[in-house]
């Protein structure tokens, strides 16, 4: 992996500090997965799942991140939680998101 990025930088600067949390967590997570290293993502959203379990976005990318992986059962894992989780909270546009995924990673599909 090639040097980090400024808003790499930027995030992990952030880290144990006040502004530390889900939601920094998530941030991290979301450039890790777009910078390429899905290992270092899935942790970071895990991390974010410390902060707050019922943050179904984190669910869902915490799936996205361990399918990028190459860890198929986790991310069957993840999604399966996630869906569990954002039905408990009402946020039906996050199930049905995670329900595709898992119904395309259970084809062989994702």
């Amino acid at each position: 992996m090639t040097a980090a990025s400024p808003l790499l930088e930027r995030l992990r600067a952030q880290l144990g500090g006040p502004r530390d949390g889900a939601l920094l967590r998530f941030s991290l997570g979301n450039a890790l997965l777009g910078a390429g290293d899905a290992a270092a993502a899935a942790e970071a959203f895990r991390q974010a799942l410390d902060f707050d379990p019922a943050y179904s976005a984190a669910w869902k990318m915490l799936g996205r991140a361990l399918q990028h992986a190459g860890d198929r059962v986790g991310a069957i894992d993840a999604y399966e939680r996630g869906i569990d989780t954002a039905q408990a909270r009402g946020d039906e546009q996050a199930r049905k998101e995670m329900a595709v995924f898992l119904k395309r990673l259970r084809a062989g599909a994702g």
